[in-house]
């Protein structure tokens, strides 16, 4: 495989304060983020760290479900970006509202306007934002690169199903070593 950092986009879903704990992989899932994003700055790709947040809470979706969801009140700092990842200026930040990147962001514009035609995904949690999101970039017809070890969810079995059954029918599925041993080939 090769990598075209110019044409490629790095987009790391949800690695912020009040998801990261969520899963029990969170810490090695942001290690592991934290490197692909290294090796974007190096290369001078562009990054795109996406995380939720919600402006009074009437933005956030609220439709009838089976699920219960917690109705508790989130921290001051929960959307905030873990400072592993080192979110810095040359980052772009996409706050978005639901589940995926791409509906209601510009998110879309802010890579065509840079040429980019690949992703690279990764983040939490895999069944939700970035599986959504995976979803929502098919639809606009961009390449994709899963780094399946640098994405986790609530459980296994949720994480297996889409890496096994969804992702390898819409882009290309790696580990991050096998990731980094093409790109370095």
């Amino acid at each position: 495989m090769t990598i075209d950092f110019k044409k490629t986009a790095l987009v790391i879903i949800d690695l912020q304060k009040g998801i990261v704990g969520l899963s029990p992989e969170g810490s090695a899932i942001v290690g592991r983020a934290a490197k692909l994003a290294d090796v974007f700055r190096r290369e001078g790709g562009f990054i795109a760290n996406v995380h939720v947040d919600f402006l009074d809470g009437r933005d956030k979706l609220d439709p009838a479900t089976d699920y219960m969801a917690n109705s508790s009140t989130a921290p001051a700092d929960w959307s905030d970006f873990v400072p592993e990842l080192k979110v810095g200026k040359g980052d772009y930040v996409v706050t978005k509202r639901q589940w995926g990147a791409f509906f209601g962001t510009d998110l879309d514009l802010q890579l065509r306007r840079r040429g980019i035609d690949t992703i690279v995904l990764c983040g939490i949690a895999t069944n939700i934002g970035v599986e959504t999101t995976a979803r929502e970039a098919f639809q606009y017809g961009y390449n994709q690169i899963f780094i399946t070890d640098a994405m986790a969810t609530f459980s296994k079995e949720e994480h297996e199903a889409t890496c096994v059954y969804i992702f390898p029918k819409i882009g290309k599925v790696r580990t991050l070593e096998a990731f980094l041993a093409e790109i370095e080939a």
